[in-house]
């Protein structure tokens, strides 16, 4: 598990919030499960960019942090998925606003990066 070297303010609400979300994927992570639980290898075809490492270190550290929960079914082969907690939902809004700003500015993403496929 990631250890930080910095530790977070706990004055800081701010800082205390963006210490749940602070990687690259766990924000898309929790607006994939917004719509069901899905199976580990679902989560990896919907975010193909992240490698499979990363999306279960992030995944084990939702969890650990209460915004999603892992159920592990008693069959043969074993499976497991994973479904997105009240704790966890309570942060959807955040995540909205954050898609409805970068819908509302691609063109400084155009700039940046270039042409974005639609």
């Amino acid at each position: 598990m990631y250890e930080r070297k910095i530790p977070v303010d706990l004055d800081c609400p701010l800082r205390l919030t963006m210490s749940l979300m602070d990687s690259k994927w766990k924000s898309c992570i929790l607006d994939e499960l917004r719509h069901g639980p899905l199976r580990p290898s679902e989560l990896h075809r919907q975010l193909p960019e992240a490698t499979p490492r990363v999306l279960d270190l992030q995944l084990k550290e939702l969890v650990e942090d209460g915004l999603v929960v892992k159920t592990i079914y008693a069959e043969l082969p074993p499976r497991s998925e994973y479904a997105i907690t009240e704790l966890g939902a309570s942060l959807l809004p955040i995540i909205d606003a954050m898609i409805e700003w970068g819908l509302r500015n691609t063109d400084l993403f155009e700039r940046k990066f270039g042409k974005i496929p639609k």
